[in-house]
């Protein structure tokens, strides 16, 4: 959905991300050093918010808005006098002590009760309803635990069986992180303000934001230039900078030569993914290195590849050699065969794409310093199972903040790092982190890694620097989910359903 011109929110969501302390800092520059009221602010983000509710729900006329006591709250407080003045029914639940109410949030209750709005103190043991309920509880400042009068206010809301919409974070949410600090709502769409905050992105935010919107609410850009941001968002704007049109005398060896290694018994369709997903995006010649009984199915299904067979012990440092870039652990297992597979990729120069059992095994050699020999060109892809184990970890700890999580995998291995999940994450070779937000719960069945793996490796064969290949490829791997889902629903959806909206996807630049 798109905003119209009238509408001051947009589905379009902007690329920086930020800190809730940086966002702070934003509002402190535009008020102290632009000039901008902030109950100026204030009425604009709930003009914002109440436009993107009456387009989300257009029949609704009763509102049930839970108000805090802090400029959440005020933001609450404006819709409530917006939407009377519209004609609607704004109903206040006040949450909290209404004395601390103070400032800009002060204002903006006086002026729903001026416009008509009704006011009750909320009561845990009644039942509230409404045709949408608005969540203005709790802001971006919140890093503790939900407070018990807040957390029944919270389940309240989720219990009403009635829409919510958020206003700038849904509350119970941490915006730095988007874990939940205890109940938390569960929002239909949320509506942020000023500048995206990082944690609406990842973690277990994608189970609360519901649709995410974005109002500026007019702040310069010279003010959003003062505060560095935290991470990136990736659109298909990237794909297009990174994958432009091919020159008309290109050839295959211009578009490089991936080596996929994998597969052993009973694995060779983890390794035949891969291969082809590379080939799908572009990648101009693809070897595949697995155990002999998988050569003629790959054969098979792909004759464009080169398939060696390799049992125990083989050296392959030929195969290697002619590689551009190594794409190893689809299906290779943790028995002695992939293992010794595997250091002699690890042994190479050449740059490597890493996952699957590849990873684990990694972590289970941590200890040994010839196995990594100080590499720096490699991709490490890991879901948060493997991740905690590279970080000695527990997965529980690591999804408590994924963004310092992927920092820490990058640190530690020099490695571009993909932390694979809703809200992928990716970090840099330099350490810089963007955020995917492409992708749905489609894809939690079998091949999907092996298929990203692949997208990887085809991205750098074609030149791509490693962050630029990984970050790319999580973008274009997700969204060729979303097309491979749009006729016929997620459940069901296999890795193999990607390929041909993959090729689509990197063909994109210049339409």
């Amino acid at each position: 959905m798109m905003a119209n011109e009238s509408r001051q929110y947009t589905s379009e969501l902007p690329a920086n991300l930020y800190y809730a302390a940086g966002v702070r800092e934003l509002d402190r520059i535009a008020i102290e050093e632009q000039g901008i009221a902030g109950f100026e602010l204030m009425s604009r983000a709930g003009q914002a918010a109440f436009d993107a509710l009456r387009d989300l729900w257009p029949q609704a006329r009763e509102l049930c808005i839970f108000c805090g006591t802090g400029n959440n709250g005020g933001d609450g407080y404006v819709i409530a006098a917006v939407a009377e003045k519209a004609g609607f029914e704004a109903h206040c639940v006040q949450v909290g002590d209404v004395e601390k109410i103070q400032g800009e949030a002060l204002i903006a209750l006086n002026h729903a009760k001026e416009a008509g709005a009704s006011f009750e103190s909320f009561d845990p043991e009644k039942p509230y309803r409404g045709d949408v309920v608005v969540d203005a509880l709790l802001g971006t400042g919140l890093t503790g635990s939900v407070r018990e009068l807040y957390a029944q206010a919270i389940v309240a809301m989720n219990d009403s069986a009635c829409p919510i919409l958020a206003v700038d974070i849904p509350s119970g949410l941490c915006a730095d992180t988007g874990t939940c600090l205890g109940s938390t709502a569960k929002a239909q769409a949320t509506v942020t303000f000023i500048a995206m905050k990082q944690g609406l992105l990842t973690g277990q935010a994608p189970d609360y934001v519901g649709s995410l919107l974005f109002a500026g609410l007019e702040v310069p850009d010279e003010v959003l230039q003062q505060v560095a941001p935290s991470a990136t968002l990736l659109s298909s704007r990237d794909v297009e900078r990174w994958l432009p049109p091919r020159s008309r005398l290109a050839h295959k060896g211009q578009n490089g030569h991936v080596l996929v290694i994998g597969g052993d018994k009973g694995m060779g369709g983890a390794v035949a993914m891969a291969a082809e997903a590379a080939g799908r995006v572009g990648a101009g010649l693809i070897s595949v290195v697995t155990r002999p009984q998988h050569i003629s199915p790959i054969l098979a299904r792909r004759p464009e590849c080169m398939v060696i067979g390799v049992d125990e012990g083989e050296d392959i440092a030929l195969y290697l050699e002619k590689a551009d870039v190594i794409v190893i652990g689809p299906g290779i297992g943790q028995q002695p065969w992939g293992q010794q597979l595997l250091r002699q990729a690890l042994a190479t120069d050449k740059p490597l794409v890493l996952d699957a059992d590849g990873l684990n095994l990694l972590a289970s050699w941590h200890q040994q310093a010839d196995v990594m020999s100080q590499r720096v060109n490699w991709v490490l892809t890991p879901h948060p199972g493997e991740a905690a184990r590279l970080l000695g970890s527990s997965v529980e700890d690591l999804m408590k903040n994924r963004f310092d999580a992927v920092s820490s995998l990058q640190q530690k291995y020099s490695a571009a790092v993909v932390l694979k999940g809703a809200g992928s994450l990716i970090a840099s070779p330099q350490g810089d982190v963007s955020v995917s937000n492409s992708g749905n719960p489609g894809m939690a069945s079998g091949g999907m890694g092996d298929v990203l793996s692949g997208v990887i490796g085809g991205l750098i064969a074609q030149g791509l620097a490693l962050g630029d290949a990984a970050a790319c490829g999580v973008w274009v791997h997700g969204a060729a989910a979303d097309r491979a889902t749009e006729q016929t629903g997620q459940r069901g959806l296999l890795a193999t359903d990607l390929m041909p909206h993959l090729r689509r996807l990197v063909n994109q630049a210049g339409r």
